[in-house]
């Protein structure tokens, strides 16, 4: 059967597959274009399976708002080199993700790989770009966050980004002063009541150990822990890190400076390991 450069452009155009991997998969078709996207998923599949073993620790950080500010999503697709993160269908193929995260409001990551992108779920669209790009494609992480205000940082280069929501509405510059500062000082919860309890006994333990090791009382090792226990909530919790606009003020402080009773309700950063 005679296959047309027309042919093989538009297998091209709805896969992103290379052209002579498109006019090959319409000859073993014998030019039946469903049947064609079918051997190119299957080379996709192929394709993941064999790079299965890579590491993918490149891509990109997607964060979004809806149009009211009321609800964010946060997405990490991952891929093997810097240069892939770059491409323009990649980019695409990420922020598409982020849509769908956004606006289907799925309820966790798994739920979100079975949405439908382009007409497949992204599971297998994922499988499909694996084929076509080359490289190990992942999907690899997912949160969202609902408030009073909403807002979605991402950081140049999205490598970094953050989502955090607000307890009253309109608040939007405050909003993303603090999802700047979630950005760049990595806190672990929103406030001390939010560490988990595993964390605190850890960092008590290594406080006594440090003061026993430097020669202080074992009755005098507790106290000690706990004082250094304050500083790591001050240092890693969000409320109470230093303002990185106004080191003389904390987040809650400067949260209270804008208006009354003003505070965080939840936070997610994502950041490429």
């Amino acid at each position: 059967m005679s296959i047309t450069a027309a042919d093989v452009n538009n297998l091209r155009k709805a896969t992103g597959a290379g052209m002579m991997d498109c006019k090959n998969a319409l000859v073993e078709a014998n030019g039946d274009f469903d049947a064609a996207v079918d051997i190119l998923r299957k080379k996709g599949q192929k394709v993941a399976a064999k790079r299965g073993d890579r590491d993918a620790t490149e891509g990109l950080v997607i964060a979004k708002t809806n149009d009211s500010g009321s609800e964010g999503a946060i997405i990490v697709l991952n891929c093997e080199t810097d240069f892939v993160a770059k491409n323009d269908d990649f980019v695409n193929f990420a922020n598409k993700i982020a849509e769908i995260a956004l606006n289907e409001k799925p309820a966790d990551l798994d739920e979100l790989k079975s949405k439908q992108i382009d007409g497949m779920p992204i599971s297998e669209k994922i499988i499909e770009q694996t084929g076509v790009i080359g490289e190990k494609i992942d999907l690899s992480k997912f949160a969202a966050v609902a408030a009073d205000t909403v807002y979605a940082y991402n950081h140049p280069g999205n490598k970094i980004a953050s989502v955090v929501g607000l307890n009253k509405g309109g608040q939007v510059d405050a909003a993303k002063d603090v999802a700047m500062q979630i950005a760049a000082m990595d806190p672990i919860a929103v406030d001390k009541e939010g560490v988990a309890q595993d964390v605190i006994d850890r960092e008590i333990e290594v406080g006594k150990d440090q003061a026993i090791q430097e020669g202080k009382p074992t009755e005098m090792a507790e106290k000690i822990a706990m004082g250094r226990l304050n500083k790591f909530f001050k240092e890693n919790t969000l409320l109470n890190q230093q303002y990185i606009k106004d080191n003389k003020k904390s987040i809650r402080d400067f949260l209270s400076d804008t208006e009354q009773d003003l505070t965080v309700t939840e936070f997610k950063r994502f950041a490429l390991s």
